[in-house]
């Protein structure tokens, strides 16, 4: 048996027929070993009282009922797992049993009027909405064999208990009886002490009270002395302050007079200030009507560049993005470039070197042949310079030793060289690399700096189309008012076409951004009698707004929709149908 969990906890118990009420349970949880093949674990759940030892309910969980358990009360978690969750919930009620209104709560619910048969035991969260069951176990209430078992365990407890608390009064009394010793032995000491104390202090105390009685004699006549001093200074003092008090007070007085000849000063801009108020109130009124006039302008216009303006974001991105590149291209080659100059640096000290070394080889030689010459000078002396001889050689030597030390050390920096003037070269292969992807990317900008200019000019001349399409629309705005006044006098005389001009819905124009030339009204098909036709040609030909080059006929024209089926004059039968536009309503 390994005991995960025992703890008392605040319970609410209902039975059938009777009132809720809250007791103190001990909820243990337990893990219990079995030697059965199908399931070694099995887990009990034990409730039991403190006060009542009869009270004991017992639920026995092995892993083949958690799976029944988890499939009815939809539960996430395996066996493993389950314990330790369980104990969660049951510290989360534990922490919130003493507040007023707790969160998680633990019911035992009996449908007997007493708790005798089978309980249900539930963890519940309570919220504003609904109580939310998170776990539901039907526990069985123990048997005369159990509760006798259980009975028998809390015996030997409770017997164990007492053992251990005999044993501790036990030593406890031995304690408290060497204390007792130890302490009165010390008491004894301590009483001696005590009364050669008291007879110092009584001498001590005399001593000190006369000695005390002389010096408040004389403290009380300094402190007479000092008396008559401070009511001397309190006395100035007062003087000194009721003269500034006075020079105050005047200074005050002044202030507010001032202030006052102030007060009304403002008073009068206040009021000055206030009638100018008015009359800009009445002109603001004025320009905000007029602004919500511009607004509305604006808003038309600003819906006809967004589409412009998006393609211009987009090619600023482009171009910002290209920039980047070659910004960081620009800085690669000045980190290579940087490397050279080390390079050629650390080049040219090894020259230095090498310069200085074959320096003193040359001097080195040349002293070998003052040697040399010397030696076939003195050969005829030789039995009598052996000595000298000797110890030449031995100089010799050492210079020669000296002289392959440096060799070898001369050909090992011509290896360095070598090793650099390689990577030199493969420094200006990579900068060379780097030099042609610059051009190639400074091409590429050029390209797109000269799209972006071509895109503006595409812009501003699709702008000077826009005006001349609405100094067209308003002119034909104009016409049609003129044709329908015309009209209705006419309609007496044409009762079979009783709305021969009716109000224009709108005007639907098709803008093409690419094309160069500005685009022109093609008037559709009208149906009308010749009077009217005569009528209308007139109009045009003395329309002195407009010129004529506006009414031929071009591929790259724009259609005028929004006008009355009886209104269509016949264009030759070659003009195509045009796209409706994005930037007038249908």
């Amino acid at each position: 048996m390994e005991a995960l969990f025992s703890k008392v906890l605040q319970v609410y118990v209902r039975c059938r027929d009777g009132d809720e009420r809250k007791a103190n349970i001990r909820v243990t949880i337990e893990l219990q070993q079995t030697s059965s093949p199908v399931h070694k674990r099995d887990l009990l759940v034990k409730l039991t009282d403190d006060k009542d030892p009869y009270f004991l309910f017992n639920l026995f969980i092995s892993e083949e009922d958690f799976q029944s358990l988890k499939v009815q009360q939809g539960l996430l978690v395996d066996f493993a797992s389950f314990p330790q969750k369980f104990i969660d919930l049951l510290n989360l009620c534990h922490g919130e049993q003493e507040s007023d209104n707790p969160r998680f709560l633990l019911q035992l619910s009996c449908q007997s009027q007493v708790l005798d048969g089978p309980a249900n035991f539930s963890v519940v969260e309570t919220n504003p909405f609904k109580h939310l069951n998170h776990l539901f176990l039907r526990l069985a209430p123990g048997s005369d064999k159990e509760i006798k078992d259980y009975l028998a365990v809390c015996l030997s407890s409770l017997k164990a208990d007492k053992q251990a608390l005999e044993m501790k009064l036990k030593k406890t009394e031995d304690d408290l009886t060497r204390q007792l010793s130890y302490v009165q032995q010390t008491l004894s000491e301590k009483t001696k002490e005590l009364d050669k104390l008291r007879s110092e202090w009584t001498s001590q105390s005399s001593c000190l009270s006369s000695r005390h009685t002389q010096e408040l004699q004389s403290e009380r006549e300094k402190a007479l002395e000092l008396q008559t001093r401070l009511q001397q200074q309190t006395e100035q003092l007062r003087q000194e302050l009721e003269a500034t008090h006075k020079k105050s007070s005047q200074q005050l007085h002044s202030k507010v007079s001032e202030l006052e000849t102030s007060c009304r000063e403002l008073t009068e801009r206040k009021y000055k200030n206030e009638s100018v108020i008015r009359d800009l109130k009445i002109k603001l009124v004025g320009l905000e009507e007029e602004l919500q006039h511009s607004k509305q302008q604006v808003l038309s216009l600003r819906r006809e560049n967004s589409t412009l303006d998006t393609e211009v974001h987009d090619k600023e991105r482009l171009a910002s993005q290209l920039q980047m590149r070659v910004a960081v291209l620009e800085q690669e080659v000045k980190d290579k470039e940087q490397l050279m100059r080390r390079t050629k640096e650390v080049l040219d000290a090894t020259q230095q070197q090498k310069e200085s070394i074959e320096g003193n080889a040359e001097s080195k030689e040349l002293q070998i042949r003052k040697l040399e010459a010397t030696v076939k000078s003195l050969s005829e002396e030789l039995i009598k310079a052996n000595g000298i001889i000797k110890k030449l050689q031995g100089e010799v030597r050492g210079l020669v030793g000296k002289l392959k030390i440096k060799n070898t050390v001369t050909v090992s920096q011509e290896k360095v060289l070598q090793e650099t003037s390689e990577k030199l070269q493969t420094v200006e292969k990579s900068l060379q690399s780097a030099q042609q992807q610059l051009t190639t990317r400074d091409e590429q900008v050029s390209k797109l700096k000269e799209q972006l200019e071509s895109t503006v000019q595409k812009l501003n001349e699709s702008k000077e189309v826009l005006k001349t399409n609405e100094n067209v629309i308003s002119w034909l705005n104009k016409q049609l008012n003129e044709k329908q006044l015309i009209r209705k006098p006419q309609t007496a005389e044409y009762p079979e076409n009783p709305s021969v001009l009716s109000t224009t819905t709108g005007l639907k124009a098709q803008f093409n951004p690419q094309s160069v030339r500005p685009a022109v009204f093609s008037v559709g098909a009208l149906d009308v009698t010749p009077a009217e036709q005569k009528l209308s040609n007139r109009r045009i030909e003395d329309s002195g707004g407009l010129d004529t080059k506006y009414f031929e006929r071009r591929d790259q024209s724009i259609p005028v929709y929004g006008l009355p089926s009886n209104l269509h004059r016949e264009l030759p039968q070659g003009s195509k149908p045009t796209v409706p536009s994005a930037y007038f309503s249908a």
